[in-house]
């Protein structure tokens, strides 16, 4: 990656953004998952019984890779498709229990990335980034999973 722009406002947000997906990178490269793997799996555990397209739209990608991507968690007994109400063309994607546990304690982790990037802060000017944050944020459209 090219070093941030380190003197405009939003290049050392940009920065910080970097520094927290790395962090996220790295927790799940050591659990010998794809980021892409990570996050389905992730969004398996909160939404059991998803469909494909589901994963495909909350992923942004396509149904082909999708599927590709679910045969290799499948491999590894992490998820499994199940033929819903006798339709073989409609199946429903669920975690497994070793699936649900390789990628717990996620949010944990993430929690801990964010306290390292937030360290150098005392809890006023953590309020102070918070409030200009928010009060940025307030101004911009909402993100959505479509």
């Amino acid at each position: 990656m090219e070093a941030p722009n380190l003197t405009s406002t939003l290049g050392l947000v940009r920065w910080i953004m970097w520094a927290q997906r790395k962090a996220a990178e790295d927790w799940i490269r050591t659990r010998e998952l794809s980021h892409e793997q990570g996050f389905a799996l992730g969004y398996l555990v909160q939404n059991p019984g998803a469909i494909q397209r589901d994963i495909a739209q909350v992923t942004r990608t396509s149904a082909a890779s999708v599927s590709s991507l679910l045969q290799g968690l499948e491999r590894r007994g992490l998820v499994e498709r199940r033929t819903e109400g006798g339709n073989e063309r409609s199946k429903r994607v669920y975690a497994t229990p070793a699936g649900a546990e390789l990628v717990s304690g996620f949010d944990t982790a993430m929690a801990a990335a964010d306290e390292t990037i937030l360290a150098p802060l005392d809890e006023a000017e953590r309020a102070t980034l918070d409030a200009l944050l928010t009060k940025i944020t307030a101004e911009l459209p909402q993100p959505t999973r479509s």
